[in-house]
């Protein structure tokens, strides 16, 4: 075989090659993604300290909406809600380090309750919350 041949098998293989890290890495990052996390109740319980008010919806500071997009994602939210009709009610702990949000579903009475840490504003997770 001829030089030129050598070279072009080299470049396929190099292709190949990088073909495949590159394939390998999206299906890694892809695998990453992190999903909504589902809190537990001690973590839960621990955001209630002394007691829960409700503030008005305007009064919440936390730009909920990017979290409530990967919700939707995860399927725990419907995509049918309007969002203007999204959230129901908002409370606050006594110490004002959490927000409670809760987050109406298309059955009655059942609620996607998404907890946000104030002091280092984030998203600590959600909770389902049949009344």
């Amino acid at each position: 075989m001829e030089m030129h041949h050598y070279l072009r098998l080299t470049f396929i293989l190099l292709f190949v090659i990088t073909a495949l890290f590159c394939a390998y890495f999206i299906i890694k990052r892809g695998q990453n993604r992190q999903t909504p996390k589902l809190l537990s109740q001690e973590k839960y319980n621990s955001s209630m300290s002394g007691g829960m008010k409700e503030i008005a919806i305007s009064d919440s500071f936390f730009n909920i909406w990017p979290y409530v997009s990967e919700l939707k994602a995860a399927k725990i939210l419907s995509k049918k809600i309007k969002e203007s009709e999204l959230v129901h009610k908002v409370y606050r702990n006594s110490t004002e380090d959490f927000e409670h949000i809760l987050l109406t579903t298309e059955k009655e009475n059942q609620f996607v309750e998404v907890v946000v840490d104030k002091n280092k504003k984030k998203v600590l997770g959600y909770l389902f919350l049949n009344l």
